[in-house]
């Protein structure tokens, strides 16, 4: 849905050179064109509009001097730097225009009538007088000479193969009789010069001649391959024109064909067969067509006619039409009228094989004319709330008009078309926001009609509705109507016959001025002008545009785009330079476009597409060249942009990539748009997505949501981009027009739970309205049913401006409960009958269904049914709740209301047989109230409450009772349905406590047992624990004997020594079984010296001191001094090894890393998987052992892991177990500091000075010893290690090597508190100072 739009004028005018232009021939790299006329050739620069060669053919002697000569055909030849000539007398001439010197190559002696040279310059083919093809090379070296009329077929011939004849096949509406006419053969074309053409196919492989065939008279088409052999032959085809010209893609040959009612372009397949066609706006015998011409990318035809003399007073002119093909339909873009007459007849016209919509035009005034198009996109663009998303398509003398607002129709389609009496050339939609769907249109007879939308009284016959219309149909669709053309007055009335395309660029600004640009003759200039509507009657068909003020530039104007906030138009010139016009500001001066720092904009390329938009707060310049590169400023964003649009605070652009990419501008800079669109970036989905292949931006509906994409084809698709339709729902949310933002979310699948999590603060204080809104229960039991814990804002849509106003929760505060609670109370309030099913649901959706609320609810519309309208039934509601709740759950539930009313009614919406339930119901209803609600909720497995029943049925059935207790491990729950001095609640205490007792935990089974007054069992619990004390008041309970309590005294006193309570076991003994002997042997056995000695003088046994308290004392300190002695050489050892084994690591480490620089030499020739292999080669020997450790069980992974770390001598984690055990000697060490410091006390006592100081001494060297070792062994070096990982944001190559290197000998994850060194308290007081 494109129309081709004029971007700037090349004029040379008046080109000073002897006799009349024939033909020319474009220079591409010298951007020269070479003009031959019956003189001689004319080099020009229309750049600079100046004459640079002039060379004589007359003065040599190969064009005769009477003017008579004519040049049949110029090629530029790259190669050879020089122009090839060839004469309507035969002469082949090879002249260079830098050296003037002229060769002839080569002559015919019957003329020439066509020279054509292949697209790759390897090939000439000459048609000479004798209707003969010569074939030469580029050297002119000539390959074959061939008739150029065959009567073979060719090698394509087709193959019959007899299925049926021709008399027997089916022929369509011409009947049966079709197949007995005899084909008649018409004459060539009145008009037809009978000249041959020739045409080759792009990739120069083909080359098709058409040739008015002698016999019959008719023009063939013959198709020829580059080796000179016939392909086919053309189906004769009636009043064949003698246009000719190959698509240069290669699918089609177009010509022309003149029918009894029109005259039609016609294709040809290479094979010869017709292939499609093109009706030209003319009626029969009306004109003809000179030539036909496609541009190098085969998108645009351009027909060059010429009016017939009919006649003689009728101005003849010429047309140069530009036709596209989109969806199988042909549209004219663009039409050329020149006059016949004088200097505006044109001689010959050419596309540039470069740039392919550049056309050069050569008129017989020695006039040379350049035209650039380019596509664009006409489409309205206003406030949201008025413009109807239109988008213009022009056609001819029609313009085809789609309101996307209100249809989507794929093109030829259209809403409407408005009708005009000339050809369109230019459609511009009204700037003015508000009125943005009134447009004005521009015909090549320089008249702008102007279409409005409003009411009008009658209907406007130049609007004919389209796809919308027919019969049957209601048009609810308010087409414009056409207020007016205007006749645009020039000054000088000669440029308009010269120049057919005046004007270019229009812009509708305002109500009555429009904005164009006309192109200066002379010189690199443009002009701007100010089109005024001229006073006038309302009742006169035509008004008249005036010229009220122009502005010069300096610079040719490709492009414009205006901004009505602003009232400003951008311009940008062809070197790229943006300027700013302020077509408000009484000076009309020009002044370059800065930017926010204060320097000219100028694109780096020109742009063939430039919109303005307000990023940042900034109104800035965006611009799109026809190399898909993309400008923000003067700077470049991305490569790979096919189309973009501005739509409000969105920037959407379709890729290389086939994605469609929306950006919001409002927060975006340039940095954000470019990290967006480079293809490294992965963007989030909201503001990605896929398209199709070739997909282009055509327009975006307001307050819709639709992105209007066109395939290469021509056909439409219509897609919701996810961030403008999160946008759209956004605004609507905020303001509280919620009914549109739920049926857009329904429509497009957006989860409704962002109706909340927009602002839950809003969404609660409004509960009301959006019921109001939405209205429908179906809606409101919808957005019910998806509501889920999840905030959708922090997970599938979050916004795209941080900090947005939200409710900040409390923790225990749940959503769904919010929601429903509020909801819930909303619709009782409103009508509680209508909204009963949701009310349903919103108990059922609660975090803990409220199903029993939901059922006595049902049971009560059952029992008294509401006499309101719109109310619902029980049996809808049960109905309704069977749909969201399991049958069986629903049955469940009602059973556990103890209403079998309720669960009959359930019962019989299932699918449960009655012979299943009704006996079980049956039986339930002879039973006890409280035995049958026991049996209800044991079969529910609600035991908690079943033994609560149970246990009202009295004492008989308590055994029942007791045994569910047991089994179901009720105790605490049942111990509190029973009085404490019951016996039921001794019972239960027994069997709890025995429960405890199996599970091995014997204290508070002991405990159970005392409250209970089981005191025999207690005190066994006790005894089994150990716990002293409570069996020893147990016992006292039990009025035990004075032996059977100092039994039991030996005994507790036996099981503490075993557990090295020896101060415990000393109490017991002493105090229960008089035995204060015993009492300080264990003392002495456990170092409780101190204690000792309170119970000898508490005794008055001072013996005892001599006797065992010394003794022990001083074995005790040769014990510590043994003990010492080993840890300091243990640790010594140890110490001496790590230091070993940590250098031989260092030397094995550097080998490795010498290995791998060998290794990543040759890195090219080996693929990742083979680096990885070798960077694992280290540690291979290893991986052995610990996957088999990796792989042991549970139960046997503790003792794995004390066998990992082997101190034997070569192991592979030796330097870890060395570390592990040093650990341990030290932490050992530290502990004894209590112990050595109550013997250093007691030594001291007793005057055991020299062992004291012995002792003390040998322990304050081994801390002395750890305590300077530490540095050594816990290197600093290791603790980084093991703290700072391998990457990060401040890891460097060079690091992440070193830990790489480190790690593959190193430890696992689980082995870094090794690194960690063990902690010695300096402040721990252990030495006595009396020694």
């Amino acid at each position: 849905m494109r129309n081709l739009e004029l971007l700037r004028t090349l004029e040379f005018r008046n080109i000073q050179a002897p006799g009349r232009p024939q033909c020319f021939c474009l220079r591409t790299e010298q951007k020269t064109v070479v003009i031959g006329s019956e003189h001689g050739l004319i080099e020009i620069d229309p750049v600079r509009r100046e004459v640079k060669h002039e060379i004589s053919l007359v003065a040599e002697g190969f064009l005769p001097e009477d003017g008579s000569g004519y040049i049949v055909g110029i090629q530029d030849l790259l190669d050879q730097e020089s122009v090839c000539v060839a004469t309507a007398s035969g002469d082949v001439i090879l002249c260079s225009l830098s050296t003037y010197q002229l060769e002839c190559v080569g002559s015919v002696a019957s003329g020439i009538s066509v020279m054509s040279w292949s697209p790759d310059q390897e090939l000439v083919l000459l048609a000479t007088g004798q209707q003969t093809l010569i074939m030469m090379t580029k050297d002119f070296e000539p390959i074959m000479e061939q008739q150029i009329h065959q009567d073979d077929f060719g090698e394509s011939k087709f193959i019959t193969v007899g299925w049926g004849k021709k008399e027997t096949q089916f022929h369509g509406s011409e009947g049966r009789q079709a197949a007995f006419q005899i084909q008649m053969h018409e004459s060539a074309l009145p008009w037809d010069d009978h000249r041959p053409q020739v045409t080759w196919r792009g990739d120069g492989q083909f080359f098709a001649v058409s040739v008015v065939c002698p016999e019959t008279g008719a023009r063939k088409v013959r198709v020829w391959n580059r080796e000179f052999a016939l392909q086919s032959t053309s189906e004769p085809v009636a009043g064949l024109g003698p246009a000719l010209a190959w698509k240069p893609s290669g699918s089609l040959i177009a010509s022309t064909q003149d029918k009894p009612n029109q005259q039609d372009v016609v294709f040809f397949e290479k094979n010869g067969l017709l292939h499609g066609h093109f009706t030209l706006p003319f009626l029969k015998d009306e004109v003809k067509v000179n030539d036909l011409l496609w541009n190098a990318d085969s998108s645009v035809l351009a027909v060059w006619l010429e009016d017939l003399q009919r006649e003689k007073s009728s101005t003849l002119k010429t047309y140069v039409q530009l036709w596209t093909v989109g969806n199988y339909h042909w549209y004219l873009k663009q039409s050329l009228p020149f006059s016949t007459c004088g200097k505006s007849k044109i001689v010959s016209l050419m596309w540039d094989p470069v740039t392919p919509y550049r056309l050069h035009v050569l008129c017989q005034g020695w006039h040379y004319l350049c035209y650039d198009w380019h596509w664009t996109t006409d489409r309205s663009s206003g406030d949201n709330s008025s413009d109807l998303a239109n988008v213009a398509v022009i056609d001819g003398k029609s313009v085809l008009v789609t309101v996307f607002q209100q249809t989507v129709v794929p093109p030829p389609m259209c809403t409407y078309r408005l009708l005009l009496p000339h050809p369109v050339n230019q459609v511009t939609f009204s700037a003015h926001p508000k009125k943005s769907n009134d447009l004005a249109i521009l015909d090549a007879s320089n008249q702008i009609s102007v279409y409005k939308c409003g009411d009008c009284q009658s209907a406007d016959p130049t609007v004919k509705l389209g796809a919308v219309g027919g019969n049957g149909f209601k048009v609810s669709l308010r087409t414009p109507h056409l207020e007016k053309r205007y006749k645009i007055q020039f000054e000088n009335s000669e440029d308009q016959e010269v120049n057919p395309l005046k004007l270019s660029l229009l812009s509708w600004i305002e109500e009555d001025i429009f904005l164009a640009v006309s192109h200066s003759q002379s010189s690199t200039q443009c002009v701007i002008h100010h089109l005024t509507v001229a006073p006038s009657e309302m009742e006169e068909e035509q008004g008249q545009l005036n010229v009220s003020s122009s502005v010069t530039v300096n610079g040719v104007i490709i492009s414009l785009c205006c901004s009505s906030k602003t009232k400003s138009v951008a311009l940008q010139l062809a070197d790229g330079q943006i300027l700013k016009y302020l077509w408000e500001s009484p000076s009309l001066a020009v002044t370059p476009w800065k930017n926010p720092g204060g320097f000219p904009i100028q694109f780096p390329y020109p742009c063939t597409q430039i919109e303005l938009a307000m990023i940042g707060g900034e109104e800035c310049v965006l611009g799109l060249t026809d190399r898909c590169r993309f400008f923000l400023n003067d700077a470049e964003v991305a490569s790979n942009i096919t189309s973009f649009a501005v739509y409000d605070d969105f920037l959407l652009l379709t890729t290389h990539s086939h994605t469609c990419q929306c950006f919001c501008l409002r927060d975006a800079s340039f940095k954000t748009l470019q990290a967006g669109l480079s293809s490294s970036h992965v963007s989030n989905g909201e503001i990605l997505r896929k398209v199709e292949r070739g997909s282009r931006i055509v327009t975006v509906v307001p307050q819709d949501t639709k992105l209007i994409l066109q395939m290469p084809r021509g056909n439409l698709e219509v897609v919701y981009h996810r961030a403008l339709v999160l946008a759209q729902i956004r605004k609507w949310l905020d303001k509280l027009m919620f009914k549109e933002a739920f049926e857009c979310m329904r429509k497009l699948r957006i989860n409704l739970n962002l109706m909340y999590d927009h602002n839950p603060k809003m969404f609660l204080e409004n509960v009301e309205t959006f019921i109001k809104q939405i209205e429908s229960v179906n809606y409101i039991n919808l957005f019910f049913t998806e509501l889920k814990e999840e905030d959708v804002t922090k997970t599938m849509y979050p916004p795209p401006v941080t900090g947005s106003v939200q409710l900040s929760r409390e923790p225990d505060e749940k959503k769904l409960d919010l929601i429903c609670d509020a909801m819930r109370a909303a619709m009782e309030s409103i009508n509680p009958h209508k909204y009963c099913l949701s009310i349903l649901t919103s108990h059922i959706k609660k975090t803990t269904p409220e199903l029993e609320i939901v059922l006595q609810k049902v049971h009560e519309l059952q029992g008294k049914p509401p006499s309101v309208p719109d109310a619902v039934s029980a049996e809808e509601a049960l109905k309704y709740l069977l749909l969201l709740v399991d049958v069986n759950e629903l049955y469940d539930h009602s059973l556990g209301t103890y209403d079998f009313d309720l669960v009959l009614m359930v019962a019989e919406k299932s699918q449960k047989d009655p012979k299943e339930y009704l006996p079980f119901l049956n039986t339930l209803k002879k039973m006890e109230t409280n035995y049958q609600r026991f049996t209800i909720d044991k079969y529910l497995k609600r035991y908690e409450k079943a033994i609560g029943h149970l246990s009202k049925c009295g004492p008989k059935y308590f055994p029942e009772c007791l045994n569910l207790i047991k089994d179901k491990n009720l105790y605490n729950e049942a111990l509190k349905l029973y009085a404490p001095n019951s016996q039921q609640y001794k019972d239960i205490s027994i069997a709890y406590g025995e429960h405890l007792m199996q599970e091995h935990m014997y204290e508070p089974a002991g405990l159970v047992f005392a409250r209970c007054n089981a005191h025999e069992k207690a005190l066994s619990a006790f005894l089994t624990c150990g716990s002293w004390k409570q069996a020893l008041c147990v016992a006292a309970q039990l009025n035990l004997t004075k032996d059977q309590l100092a039994g039991l005294a030996r005994t507790l006193a036996e099981k503490l020594v075993e557990k090295r309570k020896h101060v415990d076991a000393a109490i017991v003994l002493e105090q229960y079984a008089q035995d204060y002997e015993e009492a300080v042997l264990l003392l002495l056995e456990g170092a409780a010296w101190e204690e000792a000695l309170r119970l000898v003088y508490k005794y008055n046994r001072l013996d005892i001191i001599e006797t065992n308290i010394k003794p022990s004392i001083l074995e005790a300190q040769k014990n510590y001094m043994v003990f010492f002695d080993s840890q300091t050489t243990i640790f010594s050892r140890h110490k001496k090894r790590l230091l070993v084994v940590r250098k031989l690591k260092e030397q094995a480490q550097q080998v490795n890393l010498e290995d791998e620089v060998l290794h990543g030499q040759e890195s090219d020739l080996f693929s990742e998987t083979s680096s990885i292999v070798s960077g694992s080669e280290l540690s291979g020997k290893y991986s052995h052992s610990n996957s088999r450790i990796s792989a042991r069980s549970s139960k046997n992974r503790r003792k794995a892991e004390r066998k990992k770390h082997s101190l034997k001598e070569g192991s592979p984690l030796e330097d870890l177990a060395l570390l592990e055990a040093l650990n341990e000697l030290v932490q050992s060490t530290e502990k004894l500091k209590d112990e050595v410091y109550h013997i250093l006390k007691v030594l001291f006592l007793f005057e055991f000075d020299e062992q004291g100081r012995e002792l003390q001494k040998a322990f304050e060297d081994t801390l002395l010893l750890m305590e300077r070792s530490l540095p050594e062994i816990w290197t600093p070096t290791d603790q980084q290690n093991s703290a700072t990982p391998v990457l990060g944001p401040n890891s460097t190559a060079n690091s992440i090597m070193a830990s790489y290197q480190q790690q593959k000998t190193s430890v696992p994850v689980f082995d870094a508190e090794l690194f960690i060194p063990p902690k010695i308290n300096k402040k721990t007081q252990w030495k006595l100072s009396l020694l």
